[in-house]
């Protein structure tokens, strides 16, 4: 087959709207469109495009769900076979160290009466089908991997990848040319770190003015418990051990339904030390005698692992460029304290199709978008909690004690703002940090990498060019290995990086096993040079969570 049908005219679709991205944001957006066009009597065609190979196949959070914006989005949801069925029954706030553990007062923030346990992708596949019973058009499986522009620069919609394109750039016998799919507006709803979003960054410089966004990785499991040992509803969150009192961390655990417990770990990425791994750490607070009592013998069930925005108010981008809008985790919109983000990217999107909605022409700028945002309940959230996060810049117990005054006797009101700073300038030279010695995993309480990507049913296509990019493949030796002793070897919950020599030891060279990529973005996000740059695969590759 030649290079000539690379050039054949791609398939074009128009609609009113386009959606990037079929997670909690997008699909509301697409939702509360319909109902507006519906009650109008107007004819509004919405397409959505989802790179998972089903929707909620890389949906992945807790999750607890505070229902806020649901219940404006379906006021009768709990008529309509909603997957919310675990309402939270006990909230506990726990202070670790490596042997013990002491129960704390639970912030206000933390609280979780008449919130709900739930698995993020069983909920997305309801709101899927709540959209497409309305007659949103949704393609899963088809991974934007271009911006269309028109001749003066506005966004016009996204084309899909082709497919059937081998290691070597050549297409293959299964090749498939990619779609365009056209729109008056484009909604970038591709959650934390889209690779299209960067690109929208930059060419209209949405970033000018704000704060660099911050990013935790989440490593997340689910486990089937000893009866005897599940409570359904209990929400329990720790702070402290195995993070030292400099870097941010914390876990959660969530007893959800049948026997099932959510159990997750976040390390903040703005860490020191290139010796630190966060799977490792996840494992290692698997061993607390607190949570070693609850796992024995229980079975481990899935595994997952995604980077989340914790920059808040302070980090949050312009929203709107000619043609398009973003919403959701695209922009940020994450209530770090509170420890949710599903309910505020629902109601960002909400507000989104609001605007576009009643805009007098759907082309152009939304300009109204981040306005009707500023009167919603999502930016007062968000600024009341704005200083939370950045205050454990200062160290753990500062943070603490800070966060504690702020919510408390500030009430979220204090007059300042603290900032924050780009996340991979903070690595430190690996000659001035002290290596970190993890146990080996003992295969029933803890685990190793690989056979944890296997458990998240991630697959991509052998015969694909990588979807991992180095800028310059000499840095990774030159810097990475020299400076910092290849911390994405340890920063990757996949197992993607990987350093190899000789026989004798010499001859470094970084293999990247792309294959077990998961599709968390923290190799893209911590890199010390920014030489890694993460784009789409084929649509329909890496995880296929369930539930998750």
């Amino acid at each position: 087959m030649t290079d000539d049908v690379r050039q054949t005219p791609r398939e074009v679709m128009e609609y009113d709207v386009l959606i990037v991205g079929a997670g909690p944001a997008g699909l509301s957006s697409a939702i509360r469109l319909k109902q507006l066009a519906q009650e109008a009597g107007r004819e509004l065609s919405v397409c959505v495009v989802e790179k998972g190979a089903e929707v909620g196949a890389h949906l992945l959070s807790g999750a607890v769900l505070e229902p806020r914006a649901l219940d404006e989005l379906f006021p009768d949801w709990r008529k309509m076979d909603a997957p919310l069925t675990v309402p939270v029954t006990k909230d506990y706030f726990v202070f670790l160290t490596a042997k013990h553990s002491l129960r704390l007062p639970l912030p206000p923030s933390m609280q979780n009466h008449g919130n709900y346990v739930i698995g993020l992708g069983t909920f997305g596949k309801w709101l899927a089908a709540q959209a497409e019973s309305m007659g949103v058009e949704i393609y899963p499986g088809f991974a934007a991997a271009e911006i269309l522009y028109n001749d003066a620069g506005s966004v016009v919609g996204v084309a899909t990848g082709d497919m059937g394109v081998g290691k070597n750039g050549e297409p293959t016998g299964r090749f498939t040319r990619g779609v365009e799919l056209r729109a008056k507006q484009t909604l970038f709803a591709e959650g934390c770190r889209g690779s299209l979003t960067k690109q929208l960054f930059e060419r209209f410089n949405l970033r000018d003015g704000v704060d660099p966004q911050v990013y935790g990785l989440g490593i997340k499991e689910i486990w089937e418990v000893d009866p005897a040992k599940h409570h359904p509803g209990l929400v329990q969150h720790t702070i402290g051990w195995p993070m030292d009192y400099k870097t941010y961390g914390g876990s959660w655990l969530y007893h959800g339904e049948n026997n099932t417990v959510s159990i997750g770990f976040v390390v903040g990425l703005d860490y020191e030390n290139p010796y630190l791994s966060p799977f490792e750490e996840f494992q290692r607070f698997k061993q607390h005698p607190r949570l070693r009592a609850l796992l024995t013998g229980g079975k481990r069930l899935a595994y997952g692992a995604r980077a989340l925005c914790e920059g808040g108010l302070q980090s949050i981008p312009k929203l709107t460029f000619p043609g398009g809008l973003l919403i959701g985790d695209a922009a940020g919109f994450v209530n770090v304290p509170k420890i949710k983000g599903t309910h505020t990217a629902m109601k960002s999107g909400m507000v989104a199709a609001e605007a576009i909605f009643a805009a007098a022409s759907l082309e152009g700028e939304i300009t109204d978008y981040r306005a009707r945002l500023e009167k919603s309940w999502l930016w007062r959230e968000l600024s009341g909690v704005r200083n939370i996060r950045p205050s454990f810049h200062m160290g753990l117990i500062p943070g603490m004690i800070y966060s504690a005054i702020d919510s408390i006797l500030l009430r979220g009101h204090s007059p300042w703002t603290f900032h924050n700073h780009h996340d991979h300038t903070q690595l430190k030279p690996a000659r001035d940090c002290a290596k970190i010695v993890y146990p080996k995993p003992d295969g029933v309480i803890s685990f190793d990498r690989l056979s944890s990507v296997f458990l998240s049913t991630t697959n991509h296509e052998e015969d694909q060019p990588p979807h991992l990019h180095l800028k310059d493949p000499a840095v990774a030796l030159t810097v990475n290995l020299a400076e910092y002793d290849s911390p994405e070897t340890r920063y990757c919950p996949a197992g993607v990086y990987e350093i190899v020599r000789d026989a004798d030891g010499s001859n470094p060279r970084l293999v990247i096993n792309a294959t077990n990529c998961v599709h968390c973005k923290t190799c893209d996000i911590k890199d010390p040079t920014q030489n890694i740059n993460w784009v789409t695969p084929e649509g329909g590759g890496g995880p296929n969570y369930q539930g998750m």
